[in-house]
């Protein structure tokens, strides 16, 4: 049998991911940082190395409460919207909640040596989370099922995607083999913003209709806060927008009020 060749690791791309400065946080919320080995290879931050599955892996064990959902759709500005493909839809019983990195890659890739604390941030962290509908999330008939970015990529906004998933595995210092960290980098050598673009929901649509939620406040400013204000000060910097994959910030996004829009021009951050 013929053995398929290694992909060379590629250089790191220089691109500024949004996300990526998240060390500090990482260490002050106090997640499991794992120690590369000596010698081992890096690409953009990332150990690369096999995945390893280093304990059982139990769905359990990654719990996230359904009042999630409501937060991932006040990131993005209130829209109930698959960036996977570009749709948007009328509730969000159309969609299902979609981890951006797998949690059973997440498991392989360094949390199943990660305690149970960690394990349940991971599963309800926002810079993880997104919307999709059940055909492009769920197993069989192309959706992403557990894939990671080697294997499977979205029709849409892949830049935002694979600087995510780099994100993401910096956050919780999670390792990336070879093949994905060839893939990421193909992609993002190519970007020239990793935004999440939103396609204009088609004409004469009706609104997305949004079931109500006794234990969420109504207020998307509020929400806001709670999302993007990551030193708790009751202001948004850019660098938190960016962090967090919303920049530029229109008028209108729930983040907005709390930022500074010093041209007036009703965009913040472009």
């Amino acid at each position: 049998m013929t053995r398929r060749p290694t992909p060379p690791l590629p250089r790191p791309t220089g691109i500024p991911f949004a996300g990526l400065a998240l060390a500090a946080a990482t260490v002050a919320a106090g997640l499991a940082v794992n120690a590369p080995a000596l010698g081992a290879e890096t690409w953009n931050g990332l150990t690369v190395q096999p995945e390893h599955r280093c304990a059982p892996y139990d769905r359990a064990d990654y719990p996230y409460p359904r009042s999630v959902e409501r937060k991932i759709v006040a990131a993005m500005g209130g829209h109930v919207y698959g960036p996977y493909t570009g749709r948007h839809f009328r509730s969000m019983r159309e969609t299902d909640i979609e981890h951006i990195v797998a949690v059973s890659e997440a498991h392989d890739s360094g949390l199943c040596a990660a305690g149970p604390e960690t394990r349940r941030r991971f599963a309800s962290d926002l810079l993880n989370l997104t919307l999709a509908a059940p055909d492009a999330n769920r197993c069989g008939g192309g959706g992403k099922c557990a894939y990671d970015a080697a294997e499977w990529q979205p029709s849409m906004n892949r830049c935002w995607f694979a600087a995510r998933v780099v994100a993401v595995k910096r956050k919780y210092d999670l390792t990336v083999d070879r093949r994905e960290a060839v893939a990421l980098d193909r992609i993002l050598s190519a970007c020239t913003s990793t935004a999440m673009v939103f396609r204009d929901r088609p004409s004469g649509a009706a609104p997305e209709r949004q079931p109500a939620a006794r234990d969420e406040p109504s207020s998307g400013a509020v929400d806001a806060l709670a999302l993007y204000d990551d030193n708790g000060n009751g202001r948004i910097t850019c660098k938190e927008a960016r962090r967090h994959g919303i920049a530029p910030v229109p008028r209108g996004h729930p983040a907005y009020e709390f930022m500074r829009d010093g041209d007036k021009d009703g965009v913040v951050c472009e």
